[in-house]
């Protein structure tokens, strides 16, 4: 059980469960193009394939949760950690490099909780007002409508444009500390890992930030 109780333990578990997100956001993306049409149907037949067995849906999210959940706790206690051994921190500032990802990854992530919060209210629940919900005879949520009428929202787009960048900077230096928790780094690979890291993290971010600025400048409608 001391991968619960030592700090190496902790951070292999916020490595792994960083990683699961990461290949979420990656997969949550894919899903989002949809939107550009790139498959028949476009987005509304994403949703309905998607949802066409709600148990493996509600399943799927429960897994998600605990993955986060394990993530949040572990990250915050930590920090609380790394904050309360103030003299060794000192210490390695004098002689480490840091960036403003790495100094706020606390407050990158919990800036990223209450956008995961809001973005369910948004579009799972349907509780933010503001949003059209055309539905077919069948009753099905035409999502593409759905989708399109709250992103001509600027404050809702730039909510969403704000957070996007809040995730970037979050995993560009996410995946710098994943290889490093493994100690698959060394001053010859750093470098790269570091690029690599930011190329993904910007993949991300205007992979997302394209479905919003589409719909305002009405290039989607």
């Amino acid at each position: 059980m001391q991968l619960f109780t030592t700090s190496i333990g902790k951070k292999i578990l916020m490595a792994i469960t960083g990683l699961c997100l990461v290949l979420f956001a990656v997969i949550h993306l894919i899903g989002n193009t949809t939107i550009f049409g790139w498959i028949p149907g476009g987005v509304n037949a994403y949703a309905h394939h998607l949802h066409a067995f709600p148990p493996m849906v509600y399943a799927f999210r429960a897994v998600m949760l605990v993955i986060a959940a394990v993530h949040i706790y572990y990250g915050i206690q930590l920090t609380v950690e790394n904050r309360d051994c103030r003299q060794q921190a000192y210490a390695v500032k004098a002689t480490k490099k840091t960036t403003f990802a790495s100094e706020n990854m606390i407050w990158t992530g919990l800036i990223l909780l209450i956008f995961i919060v809001f973005h369910l209210l948004h579009f799972t629940a349907k509780m933010v007002p503001g949003m059209e919900l055309v539905m077919d005879p069948h009753g099905t949520v035409d999502v593409f409508a759905m989708i399109v009428s709250a992103f001509k929202n600027i404050i809702i787009a730039v909510v969403y444009v704000g957070a996007m960048a809040t995730l970037f900077l979050h995993i560009s230096h996410g995946i710098q500390s994943l290889f490093q928790t493994f100690g698959i780094t060394s001053d010859k690979s750093m470098p790269t890992i570091v690029k690599a890291g930011t190329v993904v993290a910007l993949v991300l971010f205007l992979g997302y930030v394209s479905v919003p600025l589409s719909i305002f400048l009405n290039i989607l409608k």
